[in-house]
């Protein structure tokens, strides 16, 4: 596929997620060779950026900060190189999940409430208005990376302390106890909705990564209507905050069946674990067929937001 010219696929990074994404862009390596595209491994944590002045586009598979934080995308629009994904904008936001949560109340997005958590808050006053159990998680990480569940009163303080290791900004998130989903996104698309049933306490790190127990529920058991529905907004969450080309939209359902969008990922995974893969597979579209759908994003496009 020579319309695409010699690609780089930037993975491994500085971030707290570098493993997770050598697999993904390992993944994403073998499948765009398979394709016949002329792909070559970039790893910014390795290698000058300025060497990126030799190749025609760059497929991002990197994940967390200086990769998925607008950071890459920066440099790669000075260079005038296209990319896969959001732009520097739109990846800034998505990946603080404070100010994405911020952006989406404004514009009447339904999402989970939330406080700012610091080491001077009235911690007992942040249980006494969210309730517990509640969540507590660093706003500048994925993965999971520094989350934590609170279920006893005068537990917020600990996990504070743990989140405030991988990120000085943290959150305290109300808990939505009636179902964990995530929407991919891919173009102008939302691909079928998945459950995620985790064993374990909640979709944690070792639940996404390391284990084989969690469940995928596709189709999801919404009904087709709420199904529709939910796509749609999930579209709307994600052009709210300016997002483009492809990603993911994760939501929780209440026991009443109302959802809450909780956060958008503009990298998201491409390892055997990883959720938009899967989806694209339930609507008939291969690995394979998804890295080259993605990376056809970038040919007569700018990556706007």
């Amino acid at each position: 596929m020579n319309k695409f010219g010699k690609i780089a696929v930037l993975f491994g990074g500085k971030s707290g997620e570098r493993e997770v994404s050598i697999k993904s862009g390992s993944a994403v390596l073998a499948a765009l060779k398979r394709q016949g595209v002329d792909a070559v491994a970039f790893d910014p944590a390795t290698e000058a950026l300025s060497e990126l002045s030799k190749f025609d586009r760059a497929f991002i598979s990197l994940h967390g900060r200086y990769g998925e934080d607008g950071t890459i995308q920066g440099a790669l629009e000075l260079m005038d190189i296209p990319f896969t994904g959001s732009g520097v904008m739109a990846s800034s936001l998505g990946m603080d999940k404070w100010r994405t949560k911020l952006m989406w109340r404004a514009v009447g997005v339904a999402t989970p409430d939330f406080e700012v958590v610091t080491a001077n808050s009235d911690f007992a006053a942040i249980e006494k208005k969210l309730g517990l159990p509640l969540f507590v998680k660093p706003a500048n990480e994925g993965s999971s990376i520094g989350i934590s569940k609170v279920k006893t009163a005068g537990g917020l303080k600990a996990a504070y302390e743990l989140a405030a290791k991988a990120d000085p900004l943290v959150i305290a998130e109300q808990f939505v106890g009636g179902g964990e989903y995530t929407v991919g996104i891919l173009g102008d698309e939302a691909l079928p909705i998945i459950r995620i049933v985790p064993k374990n306490e909640f979709y944690d790190f070792e639940a996404k990564y390391l284990r084989d127990d969690t469940e995928y529920r596709c189709p999801s058991g919404l009904s087709a209507e709420k199904e529709a529905v939910i796509q749609q907004e999930a579209l709307q969450a994600f052009r709210a905050i300016g997002c483009s080309g492809w990603g993911r939209v994760d939501f929780l359902m209440d026991e009443e069946g109302n959802h809450y969008f909780l956060e958008v990922n503009t990298s998201p995974g491409m390892t055997d674990h990883s959720l938009v893969p899967m989806a694209a597979k339930a609507a008939g579209v291969s690995f394979d067929e998804l890295v080259v759908k993605i990376l056809s994003m970038t040919l007569g496009h700018k990556n706007v937001g």
